[in-house]
Formats: C-alpha cells, sequence, structure tokens
C-alpha cells in the first residue's frame, strides 16, 4: 500500500483516481472531488476541507480525521466506508451509499446526512443539528446514540435502535419495519402514517403522538405528561407502564394502561371498525 504522509493539497481532483493509499496527518485543503473515483483507501489523523472528498469510493476506512465546515457533501456515492473517531462539521455527509460504518464520532451540523443510502451501522455516535436525517435510507443498526435534531428517519426501512436518546420532531413519518429499544424520544407528531413500529421499553413525549400509525406496537413503554391525543386512527396493541394524558380515536387493538388516562376521546369521527379495547389497570 502506498503511503502519503504529512502532505498537504489543494484544488481540484489531486488524488484522483488513486489505489490501494494510505493517508497519514494529511490535510486536504478547499478544492473539490481530492479522492473521487478510488478505491482501498485509508485515512489516518488527516483534516479534510474541501467539498466532494470521497466520492464514487469502492472501500476506505477514516480514523481519528477531522471534516470542516466546508468539507460538505464530502462523501457520495460511495460504498463500504467506515469513519472511526471522527469529528464531522460538515453538512449533508452520505448520499446515495451502501455499506456505511460510523464509530464514536461526533456531527455538529449533520442537516440533511444519510439520505437514500443502504446497509448503516452507527454506534457510540452523537449528532447534532440533524434536521432531515436518514431520509429514504434503509436497512440501519443504530446502538448508543444521540440525536439532536427533528424530521429524522422518514421514509426509512428496516431500521433498529438500542439505548438511543432522540430529540426529533417528526421523526419516522411514514417509516417502516422500524424497532426501538430501551430509549427515549422526545418531539411532537411521532411516527405518524408508519407501518410496522415496535417500541420497547421506550419512553416517549411530545403532542400528538403515534397517529395514522398501522400495526403499531408497544411493550412496556412509559408516556411523558405532554404526549396528548395519542394513537388517533392508529392499529395498536400496547401495554402503557404509567399514566397517559389522553387517548384519542384508535382504530382498532388492545391498550392496556398501567396507571391512569387523563382523558379517552372517542367521537363521531373514529374509523371503522372501531373497537380498539382500551383496559386499565
Amino acid at each position: 500500500m502506498k503511503l502519503i504522509k504529512n502532505e498537504e493539497f489543494g484544488g481540484e481532483r489531486p488524488l484522483y483516481c488513486e489505489h490501494d493509499l494510505r493517508l497519514e496527518g494529511v490535510t486536504i485543503h478547499l478544492g473539490e472531488s481530492s479522492i473521487k473515483e478510488t478505491r482501498n483507501i485509508e485515512a489516518e489523523g488527516c483534516r479534510f476541507e474541501g467539498k466532494y472528498v470521497f466520492w464514487e469510493c469502492r472501500g476506505f476506512r477514516v480514523t481519528d480525521c477531522f471534516f470542516a465546515e466546508s468539507a460538505r457533501s464530502s462523501l457520495w456515492y460511495s460504498r463500504d466506508g467506515e469513519l472511526r473517531n471522527c469529528r464531522v462539521e460538515a453538512p449533508k455527509m452520505f448520499r446515495r451509499m451502501s455499506g456505511i460504518d460510523l464509530k464514536d464520532c461526533v456531527f455538529t451540523n449533520a442537516l440533511e446526512t444519510l439520505w437514500d443510502c443502504d446497509d448503516v451501522r452507527i454506534r457510540d455516535c452523537r449528532i447534532e443539528n440533524a434536521d432531515y436525517l436518514g431520509m429514504h435510507t434503509n436497512n440501519v443498526y443504530i446502538e448508543n446514540y444521540h440525536q439532536e435534531g427533528n424530521y429524522s428517519f422518514q421514509y426509512s426501512k428496516n431500521v433498529e435502535i438500542h439505548n438511543a436518546l432522540l430529540n426529533s420532531k417528526d421523526a419516522l413519518w411514514e417509516a417502516e419495519n422500524v424497532s426501538i429499544y430501551d430509549s427515549e424520544i422526545n418531539g411532537e407528531y411521532l411516527a405518524w402514517y408508519s407501518k410496522n413500529l415496535k417500541l420497547v421499553r421506550c419512553h416517549i413525549t411530545g403532542e400528538q403522538p403515534l397517529c395514522y400509525c398501522e400495526n403499531l406496537i408497544m411493550e412496556d413503554c412509559t408516556m411523558g405528561d405532554d404526549a396528548n391525543l395519542a394513537f388517533e386512527y392508529s392499529t395498536i396493541q400496547a401495554t402503557l407502564n404509567g399514566p397517559i394524558h389522553s387517548i384519542k380515536n384508535p382504530t382498532s387493538g388492545h391498550i392496556i394502561v398501567r396507571g391512569t388516562v387523563g382523558e379517552i376521546i372517542i367521537d363521531q369521527n373514529q374509523k371503522s371498525p372501531a373497537n380498539c379495547k382500551i383496559e386499565i389497570l
């Protein structure tokens, strides 16, 4: 493997079409497409300032590196990429990629990140300013995760999340086949129009959560004081440990509340089959 160490590059395509290359302590200054159309690339302790760094790359591992804010859109159209212990201050990372593995990373401006991706693994990461993260992204595994940012994982499929804190309004809209375990999700209008959403030992806050859901499953979950008008027009099987502010017009299923319900609203707008059983223990 060719080694480039402690050098600086700038401009357009300085390392274009390289393969079997290791970069150590390299700085990529302002410019475009510095490592485009490459394969089998390793980067350690590097600094990236230019745009479109890893485009059309096949196999790369990036460790202890820094992506400046100016390095926006640096990872697109590539596959089989790993980031370890990196700090990313640039938005719009990861588009139309597959085989993404992130561990021990911090993203400070993850606006419009992870779009149209497949086969994604995220562990021990913190992601901030993450509006519209994960849109149309499928086959995702997440563990030990903290996210600040709204509208996350809309239209995504096959997502599994463990031990996470998501502060995200309008998360999981129209998502399918999502399972979340031992996590806290805060934000209004959670998971509207989702299909096959499973929440296990989760805490939910925010107004009007989990409405218009198809085949919603909740096991041993708790609801915040502001989680009102929940489950409208949803088909649901749920066990809730503790109180819930209000339940409105669930369509069918069975809800068990091991606590109090502030208000149950069943009115003329309830949709067929209108046979959801609500049991208060």
